[in-house]
């Protein structure tokens, strides 16, 4: 079996990136931009971004995503962009407009380059979409055959962004360590049917150590709306090293159990990386980790504000049926729990979600007193 390490071609990072973006495409040689963004994040970049793409005389037509990363938006979209005869796709906005615009560009064979203009998840470097329903729930995973051909993320733009969502990409970026070591471990494939590096390994367990030295610094200079090292460093982690670290290192039970959890409507109020953060916690309790391992993250969530049980994820009212039913969907025969060095069954799974939940509850009522 043969390894492999994925990356996207170009990685910009920085105060005021976005004044440079016009340029970066000129080197890609592109000239015609489809550009698919939220309301949101076109906002936080419209005036800098528009005018780097007029100065370097690329054209664009601005089309807003609709919601969901459905089959039915990525062909709606898909479909105008033919139409307009465009050579390359920017994403500017979340994780799902960015997952949009990576299924838009491998539909319609263009270039495509990433504008997150927040720092919630690991999804602009990534050759991976995941697809719901249109209700919101999950789907599928896409796997593409190419990597972004650059991604460009303006630190100032993001910490201009809701502190909420920054703190959401430290609860995805928490994960990638823990799944990469149990997938290296086990000698599960990844994303594209390919072993883990030394190198995947590295990042991934550098993304935890850098979140976990620098997140509450960063944390507190994005709830000022600045830009510190820390910042430059947490954004890094949860943006570059997540992604590389996930998708050439690979996944196991905490993003299952996200996946699963999506079949309670209530818990699709809460960002990605929120349910990650729980699947973490029951991951550990699933893998049996010491407990030295445990705290050290039960520690970390409660310090910068990431859910540590069901209740913080929207499930107030815990019944047998609900966690049966999530259970299941987090042990399904598709999901990455299968990464993990024994037998997956929904008994196990319902039996450490029930866990971790009282595991954290505790931490939490420990950590107000």
């Amino acid at each position: 079996m043969l390894k492999m390490f994925i990356s996207p071609a170009r990685y910009v990072q920085g105060i005021g990136a976005i004044k440079e973006i016009g340029k970066h495409l000129l080197v890609l040689e592109c000239k015609k931009a489809i550009v698919i963004a939220d309301p949101i994040g076109i906002k936080a970049v419209s005036k800098d971004f528009n005018n780097s793409l007029n100065q370097s005389k690329i054209s664009f037509l601005i089309e807003e995503f609709r919601v969901e990363c459905c089959l039915h938006e990525i062909n709606r979209i898909a479909s105008i962009a033919v139409s307009f005869d465009s050579d390359v796709v920017i994403g500017v906005g979340g994780g799902k407009t960015i997952d949009v615009a990576k299924a838009v560009a491998n539909k319609i064979k263009n270039k495509l380059v990433i504008v997150p203009t927040i720092a919630a998840t690991d999804a602009p470097c990534s050759a991976l979409s995941v697809i719901y329903t249109p209700d919101g729930v999950f789907e599928s995973f896409l796997v593409l055959p190419q990597n972004p051909n650059m991604v460009l993320v303006d630190t100032s733009v993001i910490a201009r962004a809701p502190v909420r969502l920054f703190v959401s990409g430290m609860g995805d970026a928490l994960s990638t360590w823990f799944e990469a070591d149990t997938s290296y471990k086990t000698g599960t494939t990844g994303m594209q049917d390919t072993l883990s590096t030394l190198t995947a390994q590295a990042l991934a367990k550098l993304c935890y150590e850098t979140i976990i030295s620098h997140g509450k610094a960063a944390k507190l200079a994005v709830e000022q709306g600045v830009v510190t090292e820390a910042v430059e460093r947490v954004v890094e982690a949860n943006i570059l090293l997540s992604g590389l670290g996930f998708e050439s290192g690979g996944l196991a039970a905490a993003h299952s159990f996200q996946d699963g959890v999506t079949v309670l409507e209530e818990t699709h109020k809460f960002f990605h990386g929120e349910k990650v953060s729980f699947g973490v916690i029951f991951q550990l309790v699933l893998e049996n980790r010491s407990r030295e391992q445990l705290k050290e993250v039960l520690d970390f969530c409660l310090t910068v504000g990431l859910p540590v049980t069901l209740e913080d994820i929207g499930i107030t009212d815990i019944t047998e049926e609900k966690i049966w039913k999530v259970a299941e969907a987090t042990a399904g025969s598709e999901e990455t729990i299968h990464s993990e060095p024994f037998e997956v069954t929904p008994e196990k799974v319902y039996g450490a979600i029930i866990a971790a939940d009282a595991i954290g509850r505790d931490a939490k009522l420990k950590f107000i007193q």
